[in-house]
């Protein structure tokens, strides 16, 4: 009820204050384990990636936010889970392990943090690592103008997302390079949908 509530409530936000632009939302599967993939500039990435699409989506958070009882219950009423930045966090892992395996949609940024300037930075090797472990396919997703909210006088810009077509990984596992090439071809879906975007 609360995250069909919020979902509500931030798609009308989105669509009225912030003039969103929404582009291939077909190319989300119905069903299944799905991981959106997204660059990241913003606090407000998370709720724009998720609500303007039907199904429900899970997501990592510092640990830090689940320290107030009522904001943590909250945000795990909404589907999601902690995570300890800046060390390995298996237990994290393994929860988005267990959300894909269930056949739920997980999403994730790819970068690991928010980008101040908006510009693309280098995946970090968790995404690849879990799309192998579950064989989750994996949707690119390109957020555009969101570090603008606020900035430099961009107080409301309009924000365009993309959703790009589904992408498996296909190497080994086991293999570092396999894994940073598949991350890599990641962040290169997204920059080219950024660029598409812009274009529009």
């Amino acid at each position: 009820m609360l995250y069909r509530f919020l979902q509500i409530v931030f798609r009308l936000l989105f669509y009225t204050v912030f003039r969103t632009r929404v582009y291939g939302r077909e190319n989300i599967p119905k069903e299944g384990a799905v991981i959106l993939a997204a660059n990241h500039a913003s606090n407000i990435d998370p709720p724009l990636m998720a609500s303007l699409i039907e199904r429900p989506v899970s997501y990592m958070a510092k640990i830090e936010l689940f320290e107030n009882p009522i904001f943590g219950a909250a945000i795990r009423r909404c589907h999601a889970f902690p995570v300890k930045r800046g060390a390995s966090d298996r237990g994290a892992i393994k929860a988005a392990v267990t959300v894909l395996k269930e056949g739920h949609m997980l999403g994730l940024f790819p970068e690991g943090t928010r980008s101040k300037t908006g510009e693309l930075q280098k995946a970090e090797a968790g995404i690849a690592l879990i799309a192998s472990m579950t064989g989750a396919p994996i949707v690119p997703v390109a957020i555009l103008n969101s570090h603008r909210i606020f900035a430099n006088g961009g107080l409301l810009p309009q924000l365009r997302i993309m959703y790009g077509a589904p992408i498996s990984f296909q190497g080994d596992r086991k293999s570092k390079e396999a894994l940073d090439a598949f991350s890599a071809e990641i962040m290169a879906h997204i920059e080219r949908m950024r660029d598409a975007l812009s274009k529009m």
